[in-house]
């Protein structure tokens, strides 16, 4: 396959991040994009982006394209990602894969049957200082993995009406790390309890949400982990990860505009971490689609699977499920 022709349908922010990656690949061909508000005035906004059309059905229909990325709201991504499947697309879906669980295993179903290719896209893990904790971990430099520490802090809160629409701060904010600790731990979660609150703003919590909340983890080797988040970080966007292990640990830090520290009588100073996630995973964004286009193109196995993403979804089942019994533990459920 020299030339693999796609679809992205849906273009908000994360549609938008996507069509700026796949427009400088040279092996991508953006054939149409798809959005309620797409018109033919599009094409000086995005020039690479062929077609542009708001119904997803006339990219199914094109025998041409190969794959499409999924980048709609939450709530549709099973239903998009059926019909995806039945027309024979490999599909690139964004996270998390669904909210309601009959409709994810209808979609994943879909897919097996199918035989197409899909990517959940968690991006983290194409981060290059994760990956590095998972290269020590491999490497028994760390030993026999003990404590796992993941804090994800956001500079802001979302707007009211997407905290309605998000599903929850588990599903919605902390699904990313219920992925990363299983991708960097390389072992799946057992038990999991979760405690809650809206800090940042009570009316969050008037909206049934959370913004502040704290995940504790036994693993299945009896490692133990914690997840902290906070829908509001007033010094910028704050991602840190801790692996600790019989025999060291491995550390990733914030990501700044600047590495340069100044030292002076009057104290220290550093540039803030970089505001958002927009900054900081910006390369990681480009890596997941070109290692999902290069398994459409060469064949191999996808590195974040459809099981991946239930997984995750499986773990802020679990976590929703403490919050509500008053952080009792709870077991994590298979993907059926």
């Amino acid at each position: 396959m020299s030339t693999i022709h796609v679809g992205i349908i849906g273009v908000g922010r994360i549609g938008h991040v996507h069509y700026l990656n796949l427009s400088q690949m040279p092996n991508v061909s953006i054939d149409y994009m798809c959005d309620l508000l797409a018109d033919d005035s599009w094409a000086d906004k995005y020039p690479a982006g062929g077609r542009f059309v708001t119904d997803y059905h006339e990219i199914l229909a094109d025998p041409a394209i190969d794959a499409v990325l999924i980048c709609v709201p939450t709530d549709l991504h099973p239903q998009v990602i059926i019909d995806a499947a039945e027309a024979g697309k490999h599909i690139f879906c964004e996270k998390p894969v669904g909210f309601d669980n009959d409709q994810i295993l209808a979609a994943y179903h879909a897919v097996k049957k199918a035989g197409v290719y899909f990517q959940t896209g968690f991006n983290r893990r194409q981060e290059k200082n994760f990956r590095r904790i998972v290269e020590a971990r491999d490497a028994g430099q760390l030993g026999k993995p003990e404590v796992l520490k993941v804090t994800s802090r956001d500079p802001e809160p979302p707007s009211y009406d997407y905290v309605k629409r998000s599903g929850g701060l588990f599903k919605d904010m902390m699904i990313h790390d219920f992925d990363i600790v299983r991708f960097i731990s390389g072992e799946e979660v057992r038990t999991v309890r979760a405690m809650g609150a809206a800090l940042v703003d009570p009316h969050v919590g008037e909206l049934g949400d959370v913004d502040t909340a704290i995940v504790t983890l036994e693993f299945a080797s009896g490692m133990l982990g914690v997840i902290d988040n906070s829908r509001r970080a007033a010094y910028g966007y704050d991602q840190r990860i801790e692996l600790f292990g019989s025999k060291g640990v491995a550390v990733c830090g914030n990501n700044h505009e600047s590495e340069t520290v100044v030292a002076t009588a009057d104290g220290v100073r550093r540039d803030l971490p970089l505001h958002f996630f927009l900054e900081r995973y910006k390369e990681a964004y480009r890596l997941e689609t070109e290692k999902f286009f290069d398994v459409v193109a060469n064949g191999g196995e996808i590195e974040c699977t459809f099981e991946d993403g239930i997984k995750a979804v499986r773990l802020a089942e679990a976590a929703l499920e403490s919050l509500n019994n008053g952080g009792a533990a709870v077991e994590v459920k298979p993907i059926e």
